[in-house]
């Protein structure tokens, strides 16, 4: 069973990067926020917090990168302005993933 997991992961890498230029943002968003919340519900017992959302993390690499690409591919061009590449891509990846850590608390 998990050989045949890691298998279809593999593949869905392959495909999920090609889809993801021309996803929607916000629904490989919720995708990715979905698997997060999957993988740190299922972490082993007498773990850290820390390491259970590492792992969780770890296992939704796919979701996380299909994501980023989309937004990237979608986001407009470069209007010159210092710093606004580097605002825009500080707030596609940090906020989401302090929100969702936030929410674990919750």
């Amino acid at each position: 069973m998990p050989v045949l997991s890691l298998l279809m992961m593999l593949v869905l890498i392959d495909v999920g990067s090609a889809a993801a230029a021309t996803a929607d943002p916000r629904v490989l968003e919720l995708a990715w926020h979905r698997c997060l919340r999957e993988a740190y519900a299922h972490q082993p017992p007498g773990q850290s917090r820390a390491g259970d959302e590492r792992n969780a993390l770890d296992a939704c690499k796919m979701h996380e990168d299909a994501f980023v690409a989309s937004l990237m591919a979608a986001r407009p061009a470069d209007d010159g302005r210092p710093g606004t590449v580097w605002a825009r891509t500080w707030a596609a990846f940090v906020e989401p993933l302090t929100a969702w850590i936030g929410g674990l608390g919750h």
